[in-house]
């Protein structure tokens, strides 16, 4: 079965830059619940497995060394905290799962362990955790760093950081702990519940995890790094990676590794994904005319300049790209040479950036794009899709309208949910994690 997330961001602007000024967009009600709650409703009426939320922590000013470009074309800022949209969405949902994206880089593990155990209580289990170690150095300056860790370093340190998170979640307290006993006066069994005590390069703890067990107890776990030091990262604790390229057998060489990597442990692989869909070709061709009117290319630099880590205005427009040592997303610099070739210019980024951003679209009738989806899980052995906005909320309307139908027909998407909690929904197995992964040694015997 084709798996489908909607990705997302509490922002006007996030992948397509541009999109959020066309007429019809809504992308800009981002401060109101009704905006998240009809958008919720929407994607479980499509029987969407989630709703992928991203995050920064920083603003976009390497481009011209300034914020100024970003703030104009509300390039993923004014930004609001991913986390706190979840409770409310699911109170208006049974079944869609939330994968929210939290920067392990300034948050003691001991908060954290909380929020998510918080937020996996108050969705029955439909929580996933994003994990990522942030790669602006305005986030760094913000949280009082003067600038970030090196890019190897900050998954050292996220290396550490799992196993304090395992060990509060899995380790702290026993699945019988709670007796919730009204006759004997006796809500937790002090016995079945014990102090954890972790002494790393970076952390100390000395505590008792505040929640009771979850029911998932560690939330869906996702990664989405693409480098060699962020493979080796998701082979040891990612459940799901989200991967982006434009070249299937690309991607599939990317997907082989992952899988290799966490093996024998099974791993679900989501491919970025831009839908533009109508009841006709044409229609669909007249669609994406109308939306690249709006795309902004200042935008688009922008976010590719904070991205790759590199400030694209240094360059003339046709000027070769040299990149120095970056500690931004290092894949993103790699796959631009991949595809544009080692001496690519901002003119060739732009002209790849048909919507305002580097991912091309995928152009069609709902045959058209379902064969395309189906190709690319064929062909980059992918298990499904991250779906990128355009102008919201009718593209992912019309996907459900018009593209959900077409795949169901061909057996390749479900038609009801299955019961149980996210994890449980993506795997087909247990409300926790497996005995083979890493958090699991932390459990009581």
């Amino acid at each position: 079965m084709m798996r489908l997330n909607a990705f997302d961001m509490a922002t006007p602007g996030h992948i397509q830059q541009g999109m959020w000024r066309h007429p019809r967009d809504t992308a800009a009600n981002y401060r109101n619940l009704e905006h998240w709650t009809g958008l919720a409703r929407l994607l479980e009426r499509g029987l969407f497995d989630g709703l992928f939320l991203a995050d920064v922590l920083g603003i976009y000013d390497v481009h011209g060394g300034s914020p100024d470009a970003a703030l104009r074309g509300g390039v993923q800022v004014p930004l609001l905290d991913p986390v706190l949209l979840v409770p409310a969405m699911a109170a208006v949902t049974q079944h869609l799962g939330f994968g929210v994206t939290c920067n392990l880089a300034y948050e003691p593990p001991y908060l954290f362990a909380r929020r998510m155990s918080t937020l996996d209580h108050l969705t029955g289990g439909r929580i996933g955790w994003n994990i990522v170690t942030g790669y602006l150095d305005s986030a760094a300056r913000a949280l009082g760093h003067a600038e970030q860790m090196r890019h190897d370093d900050r998954y050292d340190l996220a290396d550490e950081y799992m196993q304090a998170v395992y060990a509060l979640w899995e380790g702290s307290w026993a699945e019988d702990a709670v007796k919730r006993d009204r006759q004997g006066g006796i809500f937790t069994d002090a016995s079945r519940v014990r102090r954890i005590h972790h002494a790393g390069p970076q952390y100390h703890i000395d505590a008792i995890h505040l929640a009771e067990p979850s029911p998932q107890r560690t939330p869906v776990l996702y990664q989405a790094g693409a480098s060699e030091r962020g493979r080796r990262f998701a082979g040891t604790h990612a459940e799901c990676v989200f991967v982006n390229g434009t070249n299937p057998a690309v991607v599939a060489r990317l997907v082989a590794q992952l899988r290799a990597a966490a093996a024998p442990r099974p791993i679900q692989v989501f491919a970025g994904a831009t839908v533009v869909v109508g009841r006709t070709e044409a229609e669909a061709r007249d669609l994406l005319a109308d939306y690249a009117s709006w795309a902004s290319a200042e935008g688009c630099l922008a976010h590719a300049s904070a991205s790759l880590g590199i400030d694209l205005k240094k360059f003339g427009m046709d000027e070769p790209v040299r990149a120095g040592e970056s500690q931004a997303i290092r894949s993103n610099v790699e796959a631009m040479a991949k595809v544009a070739g080692p001496d690519w210019t901002p003119r060739m980024l732009l002209a790849q950036s048909v919507l305002g951003s580097r991912q091309p679209p995928i152009v069609g009738d709902p045959v058209q794009v379902a064969d395309a989806l189906a190709g690319w899980m064929q062909a980059a052995d992918v298990d499904g899709f991250n779906l990128s906005r355009t102008v919201m909320p009718e593209c992912l309307e019309s996907f459900v309208a018009l593209v959900v139908p077409v795949l169901q027909e061909r057996g390749l998407y479900k038609t009801a949910y299955t019961p149980g909690t996210y994890r449980e929904k993506l795997f087909g197995a247990g409300r926790l994690l497996p005995e083979g992964h890493p958090a699991a040694r932390h459990r009581w015997a």
